[in-house]
């Protein structure tokens, strides 16, 4: 493995391809376009969070002026539901809504005044049924069924060893409940897109914000019961996604209605329908048991997860999977016990977040993991350091960990960063500030699983092409939500052709242009993209050699490919150039295309895991350590982060500046949920619904963040990287709590962290 200072583009900060046209607004997202005698799409949302639909009228909204269509549930001529694992969500209701987001009836008007209009004058007849808000009321005996199955969607226990007996050999036992929130994903370009039909063709196309074109492609064709090479969807680029928009939002909506009127249609959710309708993290309470020896070795975990999904299956048995996986931290444990539950609600709805289930255990593990190394009286790092997880150590689930295993480098490195090692003189300095104002570090670690996990396919294609004047064209259909990914795959097939970054194009996210690579989520997409791109390089050298051989007739064995050219080992005069050789294959109309191929390395499990369903087991994971500078205002309850520092286990870096730039915007996201953040519903209806009520950070509140990169390469990754898109999330909530308590000594075990609550339990350990 060469070192990164050997590489010419890779680990090196490299400006974003994208970056001019996004800074210039050259950018087209898919809420920018616009088409002649296009149409004005509004869905008809549910008036109640729980009830049946006894009586649907539109015939007063198809009699109004300039409207071309108004569809129901009639007009859905394939299966009525979508859902990347459970399609149980309809795509518009039939004779039951199950939450305020629900879609009752479609209007596509010439003016968006008129599509208005059309909604408001349909008539829904409903009979109220009760609302189910928290997971508690769902699970009571004699709690109304959310679906005909029952309020459990999805349930997992899995075990190792004894708890029992790993606790009744503990020195110390701590156990404690954590709550957290549904959080929104407050993207700036809110869900929505443009559709049209070629009836000629018969092809219907739609641009939207997502983050897997081709899935989305499968589920628009089975609502409208077509093929699903009739369908192009094209995905990229994307005002923001998170996860949020790796479901249907509003891509069958708009088909539908492209399809039925055979003109172009608008939809585009305001922000209050984001926010009602769109997916949200999941609203999670766990429960922690841990028992460690008086030496600090731990010994038992026992851990019960409840997870409020929301009305409808999606992707939450998956998340529940990831968040039973990571439960654990990266530590390890003789004994260990887990059980989750999914349960349905009337409440907003769960869906993939940036973390996937991982940030809400980790915010109750690593308060749990510094609340026993307190009480032993340990050093915080040193007590992580003797239990967290190497290569080839057993994991808390049972299997073994087979990939890059960096969690010990990054507390290592924790251990050597300014902000800890001088953390008491810091914290005396600014104490002597304010009597007001005490300040606290704390310290989180957690683990980020790579990839899709499990037995998913999880695999890319790429298209690699040699284009007019030596250009090289990359396809993928990977989509671009704003991380920078076009970049490093730019990077990644620079060093490996060896060729000027400059003279490479990036295409991606369309179904017709660019072959499957996957959905872009999971943080997978630098490992199995990256990888399937040095395949295809592979290819097109060896096809660049043979075509060399033919033009300078020299044999194959005698020629070598270097820096865009291949040139004679002994007549190193004798050559040709890649722009020179791509005048010949096109205008022999024979171009050089080459696709290239990757599967994601998968753990190997015991068929008791492999046969657990939803159990997501990875083999590659991103470790990250997090420290928290904190002040509190001991009079108002306020917090305020005043530094973070992020110690991603990268592998390796591709682009620095993106790396860093991932790790930034993931603490600030991470901040807003551990501070401000919360989708409240109360009795189903959403009582924040706008940024002025949802309060999301701002740039006053971003902190000073440093980024300390631990790069152990993974070999199975592209140039040894690992993702890196979620990870850094998890471990900043517990980082700041645990920063908190060192503080002003309270433990909080609610998100978010409110002035509130903190002034509330201030109040209280005044009192004892």
């Amino acid at each position: 493995m060469q070192k990164t200072q050997d590489y010419k583009y890779v680990g090196k900060r490299v400006p974003r391809i994208d970056a001019r046209d996004k800074a210039t607004g050259r950018t087209v997202y898919p809420t920018d376009r616009y088409f002649k005698d296009m149409l004005w799409a509004k869905v008809l949302r549910s008036e109640y969070a729980h009830a049946k639909i006894l009586k649907l009228n539109v015939d007063k909204a198809r009699k109004l002026s300039g409207v071309e269509a108004v569809l129901t549930y009639r007009d859905v001529p394939g299966h009525n539901g979508f859902g990347i694992i459970e399609p149980n969500w309809p795509v518009l209701c039939e004779d039951r809504v199950r939450f305020r987001g629900d879609a009752v009836a479609l209007v596509a008007a010439q003016d968006e005044e008129t599509a208005e209009k059309a909604i408001s004058l349909i008539e829904v007849e409903y009979e109220p049924l009760p609302v189910i808000d928290t997971s508690e009321e769902a699970l009571k005996s004699d709690a109304p069924q959310i679906h005909k199955n029952g309020n459990i969607m999805y349930t997992n226990e899995m075990a190792k060893g004894d708890v029992k007996k790993g606790f009744a050999e503990s020195d110390i036992v701590l156990d404690e409940t954590y709550s957290t929130q549904f959080q929104e994903h407050a993207y700036l370009e809110t869900e929505g897109g443009v559709a049209v039909y070629d009836e000629k063709e018969g092809i219907i196309t739609v641009w939207c914000g997502d983050q897997y074109a081709f899935l989305d492609q499968l589920q628009i064709a089975r609502a409208l019961n077509l093929d699903p090479e009739k369908i192009r969807v094209i995905g990229s680029p994307v005002g923001g996604a998170f996860g949020g928009k790796y479901e249907i939002n509003v891509q069958i909506h708009l088909a539908l209605l492209t399809y039925c009127t055979k003109k172009p249609v608008r939809l585009h959710w305001t922000r209050e329908e984001s926010v009602v309708t769109g997916e949200k993290r999941h609203a999670m309470r766990s429960t922690f048991k841990i028992g460690a020896k008086k030496d600090g070795q731990l010994v038992a975990i026992d851990v019960n997860l409840v997870s409020n999904n929301g009305a409808y299956g999606g992707i939450s048995p998956a998340v529940l999977g990831v968040a039973m996986e990571c439960f654990s931290g990266p530590y390890k444990y003789g004994h260990s016990h887990i059980k989750g539950l999914s349960i349905y609600t009337n409440n907003a709805m769960g869906g993939s977040f940036r973390g996937f289930g991982a940030p809400q255990v980790t915010f109750g593990i690593e308060q749990q993991i510094d609340s026993l190394a307190k009480h032993l009286n340990m050093d915080p790092i040193q007590f992580r350091l003797l239990n967290a997880v190497e290569k080839g150590d057993t994991s808390a689930l049972g299997y073994k960990l087979q990939g890059s295993t960096g969690v010990k480098e990054a507390l290592q490195a924790a251990q050597k960063t300014g902000i800890w090692q001088r953390r008491e003189e810091i914290k005396e300095k600014l104490n002597s500030r304010s009597p007001f104002e005490q300040y606290g570090v704390g310290i989180a670690a957690a683990i980020g699983p790579i990839g899709m996990g499990g037995r998913l396919p999880d695999y890319a294609n790429v298209v690699i092409e040699l284009g007019e004047k030596g250009k090289v064209i990359l396809r993928t259909g990977a989509i671009e939500i704003g991380q920078g990914n076009l970049t490093a795959y730019a990077q990644i097939l620079a060093e490996g052709l060896e060729y000027d970054i400059h003279k490479i194009e990036v295409i991606n996210g369309d179904t017709i242009l660019t072959p499957d690579s996957g959905p872009v989520i999971a943080s997978r997409s630098i490992v199995v993209v990256g990888n399937a791109i040095l395949n295809a390089v592979q290819q097109i050298k060896h096809q660049i050699i043979k075509i060399a051989s033919a033009r300078l007739n020299i044999s194959e064995d005698e020629l070598e490919y270097k820096e865009g050219k291949v040139a004679s080992r002994i007549v190193p005069d004798q050559y040709i150039t890649l722009e020179r050789l791509s005048y010949f294959t096109l205008s022999e109309g024979k171009p050089l295309k080459v696709k290239g191929h990757s599967n994601m390395s998968q753990a190997a499990v015991s068929s008791r895991l492999a046969q657990a369903k939803m159990m997501l087991i990875h083999k590659c994971y991103t470790y990250t350590v997090g420290i928290a500078l904190v002040g509190v205002n001991t009079r108002t309850g306020k917090v305020d982060v005043i530094k973070f520092v992020t110690l991603p286990d990268i592998g390796r870096a591709i682009n620095i500046a993106g790396a860093e730039g991932q790790c930034e915007g993931a603490v600030v996201q991470a901040q807003g949920y551990t501070l401000f953040e919360e989708v409240i519903v109360k009795d189903g209806k959403f009582l924040n619904r706008n940024f002025s009520t949802y309060i999301i950070p701002t740039s006053m509140d971003v902190p000073e963040h440093e980024t300390v990169m631990v790069e152990k390469p993974y070999k199975d990754g592209p140039f040894g990287a690992k993702g890196l898109g979620e990870p850094p999330f998890s471990p900043v909530a517990p980082a700041i709590a645990n920063a908190i308590h060192d503080a002003v000594g309270i433990r909080l075990t609610e998100l978010p962290i409110t002035p509130e609550k903190v002034w509330r339990a201030l109040k209280m350990r005044r009192r004892f």
